[in-house]
């Protein structure tokens, strides 16, 4: 058998901890069907995307307004 060693942010640790205890599953259970999926399938098994908050299209509608606000042409105060 072979021995993994990574480091990973507490808090993701502590969820899938949590996760996986709700699944009835320990880590290294969980982290060996990963592998497992992951080379049988030769692909993440699981969607990775962007998040579309961040597209060149909403940084562009984001822009103008954020210009107009620098140039002093907010919304007036009260």
């Amino acid at each position: 058998m072979a021995q993994l060693s990574m480091r990973i942010d507490d808090n993701v640790k502590k969820k899938a901890e949590e996760a996986c205890e709700a699944l009835g599953l320990n880590m290294t259970t969980a982290i060996n069907l990963y592998l497992v999926k992951l080379g049988n399938e030769m692909r993440i098994p699981f969607e990775v995307a962007v998040d579309p908050f961040y597209s060149n299209k909403n940084r562009d509608i984001l822009e103008k307004p954020i210009r107009q606000l620098k140039q002093g042409h907010g919304a007036e105060q009260e």
